[in-house]
């Protein structure tokens, strides 16, 4: 600050609204006789043994005396100012007989009140170098001049005015710098408010402790409750009392791990009926990999998962049906067999193979009427084809790596392995007496290799010209649901199917 320069740019008149507009930001209403430029004021007029000491800032028409000892006026007119002279200065500006100055013989406030003769100000510049005005010193009979000990300590003292000001200015721009991120913080939680209120979906918040502190207004209109109500651990209660516990074991699991947050509940509506919903939530992360907030939604899916029941309430019904008429076909020929006891090797071979239809009928269902059993890929074949021996000797033999299936995997591969058995009974090597298929597993890294290779059927005349629907349900089951291939070579011998599963998807 002593050595601040006043920058020409703004000492110039066509400039001169640029140097009021930085005065403006230092809010000087508040700084009229403050109690830290008073000190200093009167601690000038002691070094100087002035009866007049002023800090004083010049606007665009008047002179404002910030604080003031032996003048009655608060503020002059800036076209008789001595200051507006020397914030121009780079030193001290002193003037030792007002009244033999050239330049301020004339002046008003030396021919009247206050009568000045003697003057000494020291400038006071912005940071920006902008010159704002002086603290200077007053006397109604002239002087000789300043030592050297006055000088400088008139320029320390105005460093200390200086600072001062811009301790004030800084509050104000801090104060307005808050006020702003307050506006803008209130602008962006209204536009998010607007979106969040505009999803479909009802959508929340919680803390990074999984404390609930944000709904949307879907969630209000859902519940029927006012905001507020269900923050905290209360959100449970909207919950059906049979969910309650397992949704709260969920979310405490995800909220412990970091990892995404999903479960199916009821939740009660603003009718007082519970409807199914889907909650997911993710979480936001910090730098360093700290969780610090939530946000998720629940989606009503009452209407989805009462066709999900109907659907699996109607494949249990049609399981239930075609095991009947496995049972009803076992026993008639049970009962044919009595009547013809020659028949009765027959009817055993028979009784058996409908016995393993019913299994296999048990992995080729779309929907399981029981939580599906954890099985083998070569035990699941197995089962597949028990129904397609002859004479208690295998038609389809198995060789080769085994791999665990998982519960997603079974439906499809069972389904897949079906189509093939039953197009090979009706057009391929298991459709005459003499023909067999032969299935190797090999797992080549990532991948498990399945080869299914007929032989002894009929001859191949080449790949059929239409593919129907056993072959898109190959290709469902294969490509689009475990992500594998399946290529058909059409050979003299019959078909060779090459069938590639990851493993990730088998497991």
């Amino acid at each position: 600050m002593l050595n601040s320069v006043a920058d020409p740019h703004f000492c110039e008149p066509a400039n001169d609204a640029a140097r009021v507009a930085v005065l403006q930001r230092y809010d000087l209403e508040s700084l009229e006789d403050d109690p830290d430029l008073n000190g200093i004021r009167s601690f000038a007029a002691k070094l100087f043994d002035a009866p007049i000491a002023l800090v004083s800032l010049v606007g665009a028409d008047h002179q404002r005396f910030l604080s003031r000892q032996g003048i009655g006026q608060s503020s002059t007119p800036r076209s008789i100012s001595f200051c507006q002279h020397a914030m121009l200065r780079e030193d001290v500006m002193v003037v030792a007989d007002a009244s033999n100055d050239p330049l301020f013989k004339d002046n008003p406030l030396v021919t009247g009140e206050p009568g000045i003769r003697f003057y000494a100000g020291a400038p006071l510049i912005s940071e920006e170098g902008a010159p704002m005005g002086t603290l200077c010193v007053i006397d109604r009979v002239p002087r000789d001049g300043i030592s050297d000990l006055q000088r400088e300590g008139l320029k320390v003292l105005a460093a200390a005015v200086l600072r001062r000001l811009t301790t004030r200015r800084r509050e104000v721009e801090m104060t307005a710098g808050r006020e702003e991120a307050d506006r803008l913080l209130q602008a962006s939680q209204r536009q998010f408010d607007n979106l969040a209120d505009a999803l479909p979906q009802m959508a929340w918040s919680t803390d990074a402790e999984g404390i609930p502190d944000y709904f949307n207004q879907r969630w209000y209109d859902f519940t029927g409750t006012k905001p507020g109500e269900h923050f905290s651990e209360k959100w449970v209660e909207l919950l059906h009392p049979d969910d309650r516990e397992r949704a709260a074991a969920v979310w405490g699991k995800a909220v412990a791990s970091g990892e995404p947050y999903e479960v199916e509940y009821r939740m009660r509506g603003a009718d007082g009926d519970y409807r199914w919903t889907l909650a997911r939530g993710l979480p936001v992360m910090d730098d360093g990999g700290q969780i610090i907030r939530w946000f998720g939604s629940n989606t009503d899916i009452h209407q989805t998962r009462l066709l999900i029941e109907g659907q699996e309430l109607l494949s249990r019904e049609l399981s239930h049906r075609i095991k009947n008429i496995f049972s009803v076909v076992a026993g008639l020929v049970s009962f044919a067999s009595r009547a013809h006891p020659q028949m009765k090797d027959l009817a055993t071979t028979l009784s058996d193979r409908i016995a393993a239809l019913g299994r296999a009928h048990n992995y080729v269902r779309p929907i399981a009427d029981q939580p599906a059993q954890r099985t083998s890929l070569q035990a699941l074949l197995g089962d597949l084809f028990a129904p397609y021996e002859a004479d208690g000797q295998a038609r389809v033999h198995i060789r080769g790596d085994d791999r665990d299936v998982g519960e997603g995997a079974v439906t499809p591969l069972a389904l897949a392995f079906h189509e093939l058995a039953t197009n090979a009974v009706k057009y391929g090597g298991l459709s005459t007496n003499a023909g067999r298929v032969d299935i190797a597993i090999d797992q080549q890294g990532d991948e498990l290799v399945v080869t299914w290779r007929e032989n002894g059927g009929p001859s191949v005349a080449g790949e059929p010209e239409r593919r129907g629907f056993g072959s898109d349900l190959i290709q469902t089951s294969i490509v689009r649901q475990l992500k594998g291939s399946v290529e058909r070579d059409w050979g003299e011998s019959g078909l060779v199917a090459t069938i590639r599963l990851p493993v990730d998807r088998i497991a």
